[in-house]
């Protein structure tokens, strides 16, 4: 349903943000991993025709968007990065504005958003002022919004910022939910606002993609790559420069390193099964060129066990 081929982005000075990027989108999340600054944003606002792309297509249904951008602006939620409001407004009057501007009639309108605030938990906030929510409420009327018009495509970047964890979870299972039957592209650099989710993620760094795959795909690769150790403290600055270190947890008996490489680090080292978040740094780490001393041609580090 929603096709971008070859997509570049050059902003001035030549800053390359996104080169040459192709991803097609059926109904379905597709959960767009990668760094601050990998280039999610350009590409997320050049799909929701907020910005034109230097270079590239952008298709929906095999319309040229570029060139007739409201074939998407009528079917498509977005809510990006930065979501900005009139702070005098309540929520139910601002979403009533945007309604308006979508060209939801009044009527159905405001049965919608009547059932959207209590999707999103601010039934209760409906009569204060947007200027007087804490940033987590405001994300989530920029939520509601996206919903207004029963849009066929769905585009959210970072869109659980600010918000707690029992809501992180709750819009993760609506957005689950709403891809059932349509097109839903969803940006972030939290792994686990994705790994529950999305059945199909593509991993962006250096404004490129570097790798799609279902979460099985990426876990594969680094099957037998995943090691624990507990290491004098030390020792950590070592490993940190050797090795890619997913986490560390420091207790009494030492630092307990979780850690990618190809072989065993070093004698006491044990292996664990990868999770996503594994996966996740060893694509972006290979991007960015990173070594690590079980890259081949090397020795295994002889950092001192505890």
């Amino acid at each position: 349903m929603l096709h971008l081929s070859g997509i570049t982005k050059v902003y001035k000075g030549g800053k390359r943000a996104v080169d040459d990027m192709t991803l097609h989108m059926e109904p379905g999340m597709l959960g767009l991993l990668g760094p601050n600054g990998a280039g999610k944003s350009s590409l997320m606002r050049i799909a929701s025709t907020v910005t034109r792309p230097t270079g590239g297509k952008v298709l929906f249904h095999g319309e040229d968007v570029v060139a007739r951008p409201n074939v998407l602006r009528k079917a498509l939620g977005y809510l990006p990065q930065d979501f900005g409001v009139y702070p005098n407004l309540t929520s139910r009057e601002f979403l009533m504005y945007l309604a308006a501007a979508k060209g939801v009639s009044a009527r159905s309108a405001k049965a919608r958003i009547d059932e959207l605030l209590e999707l999103v938990n601010l039934t209760e906030a409906v009569k204060r002022p947007l200027g007087r929510y804490s940033g987590g409420m405001l994300r989530r009327v920029g939520i509601a919004q996206v919903l207004l018009g029963d849009p066929q495509v769905v585009i959210v970047d970072e869109p659980t910022a600010g918000l707690d964890p029992e809501e992180r979870v709750r819009f993760r299972n609506l957005l689950s939910d709403l891809a059932s039957d349509k097109v839903v592209m969803l940006s972030t650099h939290i792994v686990s606002d994705v790994e529950s989710v999305a059945s199909d993620i593509a991993v962006v760094a250096n404004g490129r993609l570097q790798r799609r795959g279902t979460p099985e795909a990426l876990l594969n690769e680094v099957d037998g790559q995943v090691w624990e150790a507990l290491v004098d403290p030390a020792a950590v600055p070592q490993v940190q420069a050797r090795f890619v270190v997913s986490r560390m947890v420091r207790t009494a008996q030492g630092v307990k390193i979780r850690l990618l490489s190809p072989v065993q680090p070093y004698e006491g080292a044990v292996q664990l099964t990868p999770d996503l978040e594994d996966a996740y740094l060893h694509v972006i780490n290979g991007a960015a060129g990173h070594g690590g001393s079980g890259a081949p041609g090397r020795e295994p580090m002889q950092a001192r066990a505890v």
